[in-house]
């Protein structure tokens, strides 16, 4: 595959049209305001893209030394007390948890969803959330989302998480499937793995 490198101009929105459907996109601004989008970076400046159904964003990166471990362990009690009151298995909390944001209770997405289960400001008003900073407040908002999609859509967890990912209006609009976006088709592939070994290595 030759590489496809392109110039912030005119054609910018064309450029990810004309890149292989497969391909990895990755963007670099470089001093002069420029934006360069390629499917080969040739240094480590160059920020992969991700297909969201918010858009084109930055895949997000955790801190080499952030500890998410002793986060884990941390959270752990308050997680299985919700999942108790919700009727949700402690195990897919801390896998949806894992996903979303690493435990990280001050984890900020570029579409604004914030702490450990990334609630926007709608979902969280809707579940009575007033500081999404708080963990506890952040675990229960988003349990009682998830426990909604799980309902809403009967069970399905594959569409539940989707759902979570990419809101329920999306699923519904393509059919209650899993939108045909690459994250969201990861996320929850990422999920459910999470929750495998989590159901397995957490009594």
């Amino acid at each position: 595959m030759r590489n496809k490198t392109v110039t912030f101009v005119s054609i910018f929105i064309l450029s990810f049209i004309s890149m292989p459907s497969q391909a990895d996109i990755y963007k670099y601004v470089d001093k002069y305001g420029r934006v360069i989008l390629t499917d080969k970076p040739a240094h480590s400046g160059y920020k992969q893209l991700v297909k969201t159904w918010k858009g084109w964003e930055e895949r997000k990166a955790v801190s080499k030394n952030y500890n998410w471990v002793k986060n884990q362990k941390k959270f752990d009690p308050t997680i299985r007390s919700v999942a108790k009151i919700y009727k949700l298995p402690h195990a897919l909390l801390h896998a949806v948890i894992t996903a979303e944001s690493s435990y990280d209770p001050n984890a900020i997405s570029r579409a604004g969803a914030v702490g450990l289960m990334q609630l926007m400001p709608e979902t969280a008003k809707q579940y009575g959330v007033s500081n999404r900073r708080d963990p506890k407040q952040n675990i229960y908002g988003g349990s009682r989302y998830l426990r909604y999609l799980l309902k809403l859509f009967k069970n399905d967890l594959s569409l539940a998480l989707a759902a979570y990912n990419a809101g329920e209006g999306t699923v519904k609009k393509y059919g209650n499937k899993i939108p045909p976006y690459k994250e969201t088709r990861n996320y929850v592939n990422k999920v459910i793995k999470y929750y495998k070994k989590y159901r397995s290595s957490m009594s």
